[in-house]
């Protein structure tokens, strides 16, 4: 019998379901998210970048709250690595204001594509970091991203934006997260380091609130807002009930549907159609990506 037909469900048996369920949550957490820059977008031309992130943040750190319940397990917020899980949190914010300030240039379409480059920096970076060798197949996979990403952006025409780099900064740093969570799931619970991971967005940006702080201009901002808090609590919830029914490999392809949401509700709420080089582009980074997760598959 073929090895995979010892670990894959049947469609139709419990598990198999079980699996169809949680790619459902992973198109969802997909929805999420688009729905949640979306909403970055939209209110990033109405309120100063930092007022977002902060609200985006807010529901964040309720949700590590409610999640680790560290009134009645007071020692969950005791980190072995507080040094580590502080520069994780910084990390976190540096992605997210990165992302946000570019999603007040760049189409949707445009900053779901750059950031499907996480993976490949994941690979590049773990090398020198965690001592993981990306090999030939792993760098050929990278290098076909990174020329997706050229595509995609067009350095040296008129169409290309220099806020471009600053996407590509946030990626670095979502990157380098990741690397943080891997080499902190060594030391902390998981429950530690999801309470630790606002703490660097909540601390920094609300001293700074008061300086920045515009009041939003309409109830439909403040829904925006609310929205956006809604969006990224259930990016974040789905993926662990998701992950409780699936295996990882098999709902990692899954995560490329962003980019098909993107489009959408760049197309509904901006009027923005991508370009030719941008779709181009994009499948070169997503057949890029999911390559890199088969060969993992593979190797593993």
């Amino acid at each position: 019998m073929p090895a995979n037909a010892q670990t894959a469900p049947a469609f139709g048996s419990p598990a198999g379901k079980l699996r169809i369920i949680a790619i459902a949550m992973i198109c969802a957490t997909m929805l999420c998210f688009a729905g949640l820059d979306t909403c970055a977008k939209w209110l990033g031309v109405r309120l100063p970048t930092a007022e977002v992130v902060w609200a985006r943040y807010l529901m964040a750190a309720l949700l590590s709250l409610i999640a680790v319940r560290p009134l009645t397990r007071p020692g969950v917020l005791r980190a072995r690595r507080p040094g580590l899980q502080l520069f994780r949190s910084l990390l976190l914010l540096g992605s997210t204001i990165a992302n946000f300030v570019a999603l007040r240039r760049l189409q949707l379409a445009e900053t779901s594509t750059i950031n499907f480059l996480t993976p490949m920096f994941v690979a590049l970076l773990a090398w020198p970091l965690l001592g993981e060798k990306a090999g030939p197949a792993r760098l050929a996979a990278i290098g076909v991203g990174f020329l997706g990403v050229v595509i995609a952006t067009r350095p040296g025409s008129a169409a290309f934006q220099p806020v471009v780099l600053v996407s590509i900064a946030g990626v670095v740093c979502n990157a380098g997260y990741a690397i943080a969570t891997r080499a902190l799931a060594a030391f902390d619970a998981p429950e530690t380091t999801l309470a630790w991971t606002p703490l660097a967005g909540i601390l920094l940006l609300t001293s700074a609130l008061p300086f920045v702080w515009a009041t939003p201009p309409s109830a439909l901002a403040w829904g925006a807002m609310a929205t956006m808090g809604a969006f990224g609590a259930l990016g974040h919830w789905l993926p662990i009930l998701a992950h409780q029914r699936a295996p990882a490999p098999v709902l990692a392809p899954f995560n490329y549907t962003q980019l098909v949401w993107m489009i959408v509700t760049g197309n509904l709420v901006f009027g923005d159609r991508p370009p030719t080089a941008t779709l181009l582009g994009a499948a070169m980074v997503v057949a890029s990506g999911l390559f890199l997760i088969l060969y993992e598959k593979r190797a593993a």
